[in-house]
């Protein structure tokens, strides 16, 4: 039987065949996918082949069908690990906010890579709007124009108001959808508003720290009326990017990847060589500083934790 993983938990999967059954599966003896290192063996998304165990209810994963992609992110905490958060992605939403939590432009930055790195078009969306002032309309306007001056497309929501939902309905329709975000952006929220029926739980932001409570503990999936599949994740509260040579990071930032070819040396690191096509755009204004700040901490090596 074939299927598609719509649920992780860690050592069971939630299988949904093509005509709509649901089964528990779990992985019988060693997983393990040629050439990639993960936590996990399996994500959601993925399309695998099953048996039913003899006089169960439950499956038993026997394959795993050829990815179109996959995004993974690094563990913080061994640092040689990765996870693979979903596969089989038409796009990757970042849900942000401003504030309460505030999400930093390195960390928006730190997704956008990892969403180049792996082929994935990626997309933000600015939510709470209900809470800005005119002044934080503009500080939200100021924050967008970085990246939709770069190609990112960027949309501004209330989930909590229900204002501007419709467009993200819009941009869901007929896509597989990673959703992803620190915990209290109201990624929940939003999911709540475009599912009314699901009634994800959602917590208040901490007082103490003004940081989001995790609410989603593992990855799931979950079908929209209109066609397409929402892949909820765990809020993520650092993300460390993996896989990519120094050489290469440049690459990923679309602003400096149209640039990178009219440096004087073609092995230009970006960072302090005479002649450097992407250093005379920052300075000019025309690569954001915080963007090249970016580069720079991921060069570097540095993480991010908000």
């Amino acid at each position: 039987m074939q299927g598609l993983i719509i649920k992780s938990t860690g050592s069971w999967y939630t299988v949904q065949t093509d005509d709509g059954q649901r089964v528990d599966c779990r992985i019988k003896g060693i997983f393990r996918i040629k050439g990639i290192v993960t936590t996990n063996p399996l994500a959601v998304g993925d399309i695998v082949d099953f048996e039913m165990e003899p006089d169960q209810e439950t499956g038993v994963i026997t394959n795993l069908h050829q990815r179109k992609n996959y995004i993974i992110r690094k563990s913080i905490n061994l640092s040689r690990q990765a996870q693979i958060i979903a596969a089989n992605l038409d796009q990757a939403v970042l849900v942000v906010t401003l504030a309460s939590p505030r999400t930093s432009l390195g960390f928006i930055d730190r997704f956008l890579v990892t969403a180049e790195a792996y082929d994935i078009p990626a997309k933000l969306i600015f939510n709470k709007l209900d809470l800005f002032s005119e002044e934080g309309i503009e500080v939200l306007a100021d924050f967008m124009s970085i990246y939709q001056h770069i190609g990112y497309p960027c949309y501004e929501v209330s989930a909590l108001e229900g204002i501007n939902i419709d467009q993200v309905k819009g941009l869901l329709s007929n896509k597989v959808t990673l959703f992803s975000g620190h915990s209290g952006v109201g990624k929940s929220s939003l999911i709540n508003a475009l599912l009314p029926d699901l009634s994800l739980r959602t917590n208040e932001i901490s007082d103490w720290s003004d940081k989001g409570m995790h609410t989603t503990t593992f990855a799931e999936m979950f079908e929209l009326p209109e066609g397409g599949f929402i892949i909820d994740t765990p809020g993520i509260k650092e993300l460390g990017v993996i896989d990519i040579e120094k050489q290469e990071l440049s690459h990923f930032f679309p602003e400096m990847r149209d640039r990178m070819h009219d440096c004087r040396f073609h092995n230009c690191r970006h960072i302090n060589e005479p002649g450097c096509a992407v250093l005379e755009a920052v300075e000019s204004g025309e690569i954001a500083q915080s963007r090249y700040d970016s580069y720079l901490s991921i060069y570097n090596g540095n993480e991010t934790r908000g």
